[in-house]
């Protein structure tokens, strides 16, 4: 596209040091089933481009809509003084970017079947039988429904020399079944988060059998007992669980931004500072945490992020220490690092891209153990799934963690289902009591699509991911 070289020259003839554009259309569409009633189908495109400019150390960012020569010019112009006028305000604090080379790729998606091509009838048809399902055991009440879609085309170019086409798409089901007695209500979800794959997915998941499986759960729930007062128990946590508890307490603690102090007012400052780096105990010896933007279907993984870097594997806690945060090219120089690890991305056109977490998820135990061995090796505690309520500070310090579907365990066994479950920690407590971690065969991703972060807010998605894993000593109890 000329546009292109054309925002590109234009910035190196204003005096730029670096500059790039992002050309981006976002296709959503979601379909929203309520019981039998189809509620809602949305189909949104948003296209256009964002053009940043470095200058003096400093960033100046321009969007725009309308593809024409005078609006690309005009945009960069923009940008440039913007930029200009940002080294003024800083100019005490100059940024630098870390080095890095030109890039002519192209990467999409691996999918068999593009979401955006099954007629919606083939959709609703699915969603219909799955709701009859869920409404067919006695005591669910309602049945709720979403397929979301998302697809970004994307051309970059940078002053480097850089030129990349990024096609990435994801997909997300999620099915939730509300069961009423005269004392209470429940419901059991489905939810795996989301995927970078296609339609394909969607038929591989078997909703019907999944359906059957959340109404009886949210059968078993609502009639289940609340735990009692808050004791020292042991945890189990299931993949799909650890998936936002990780999140919280490990993902946005080592965005480097965070780190830093940039970003504060939207979801605070981050404990795990620079000179932690090497030393400090995040976990126990058996604690490792990869960031890694080449995981298949990951939704992070999009060959390179939004400063032109390709996508990267590395260790952000290694045994147990904190190794390294995730990085954009701004900020790694901050800390003395002379490299980025890809982790700058942008929501929309119109955003500039910010830190954010990659796909960031904890490594298998490597002895082999299964989820019903270690269950027979708690006496007294219990055992969650999926994903619930939360709070955490803002330092990413201390938090509380509410779940999905919970079962007490004594003696080995799973004694009763309990719900209301909540438990309370902090890091680095919570972390150095993980003393045990199924091995690789019941390793499992998760999904998050809806990171919130950054003023004027974005929403990002990236993919976390463990196997059923044990933490000793962690206050837990019943809400009411």
């Amino acid at each position: 596209m000329r546009y292109l070289d054309l925002a590109i020259g234009k910035a190196l003839d204003l005096g730029a040091e670096y500059a790039d554009i992002r050309v981006q259309k976002t296709s959503d569409e979601v379909v929203m089933l309520r019981n039998l009633s189809l509620k809602n189908t949305s189909h949104n495109v948003i296209y256009g481009y964002g053009i940043r400019v470095f200058y003096q150390g400093a960033w100046g960012f321009a969007h725009n809509n309308v593809f024409s020569e005078k609006a690309v010019l005009a945009t960069t112009q923009k940008a440039f003084e913007i930029a200009q006028l940002s080294a003024r305000v800083n100019k005490d604090k100059k940024l630098r970017l870390a080095p890095e080379r030109s890039y002519i790729a192209k990467y999409e998606t691996p999918l068999k079947i593009d979401p955006f091509t099954v007629p919606l009838s083939e959709k609703v048809e699915l969603m219909m039988e799955t709701n009859r399902i869920l409404l067919g055991y006695e005591g669910i009440r309602q049945a709720m429904f979403y397929i979301i879609s998302h697809k970004d085309e994307k051309l970059f170019a940078s002053t480097l020399g850089t030129r990349l086409e990024l096609n990435t798409q994801w997909i997300d089901p999620m099915v939730s079944a509300t069961a009423v007695t005269d004392s209470d209500s429940q419901s059991r979800t489905f939810d795996e988060g989301g995927r970078s794959t296609g339609w394909e997915w969607v038929l591989e998941l078997n909703l019907q059998e999944k359906a059957r499986q959340i109404a009886q759960e949210a059968l078993i729930k609502v009639k289940a007992d609340v735990l009692g007062p808050e004791t020292r128990r042991t945890l189990i946590l299931d993949p799909n669980h650890l998936g936002l508890t990780m999140h919280e307490s490990v993902g946005h603690p080592t965005e480097l931004d965070r780190v830093l102090g940039w970003e504060a007012d939207y979801a605070g400052i981050s404990f795990a500072t620079p000179e932690k780096l090497g030393n400090y105990r995040y976990g126990s010896e058996i604690v490792n945490f990869m960031g890694d933007n080449t995981l298949e279907e990951g939704l992070a993984s999009l060959g390179f992020d939004d400063d032109g870097v390709p996508a990267q594997k590395w260790h952000i806690i290694k045994d147990g220490i904190l190794r390294e945060y995730g990085s954009t090219r701004d900020t790694a120089m901050e800390i003395g690092l002379d490299y980025s690890r890809g982790c700058n991305r942008a929501t929309y056109y119109y955003d500039q891209p910010i830190n954010r977490i990659p796909n960031l998820y904890l490594m298998p135990g490597t002895k082999p153990l299964t989820p019903s061995e270690l269950i027979a090796d708690t006496e007294d505690g219990v055992y969650i799934q999926g994903r619930g309520s939360f709070s955490i500070d803002q330092h990413r310090l201390n938090f509380q963690f509410g779940g999905d579907y919970f079962w007490e365990i004594k003696n080995g066994k799973l004694h009763r289902p309990l719900k209301k479950v909540l438990y309370k920690s902090c890091n680095p407590e919570f972390w150095n009591s993980c003393d045990a971690i199924c091995d690789e065969r019941f390793w499992r991703p998760f999904g998050v699509i809806n990171c919130g972060k950054g003023q004027p807010s974005q929403s990002a998605r990236m993919t976390h991911g463990s196997a059923p894993a044990r933490f000793r000593n962690i206050r837990v109890g019943g809400s009411q």
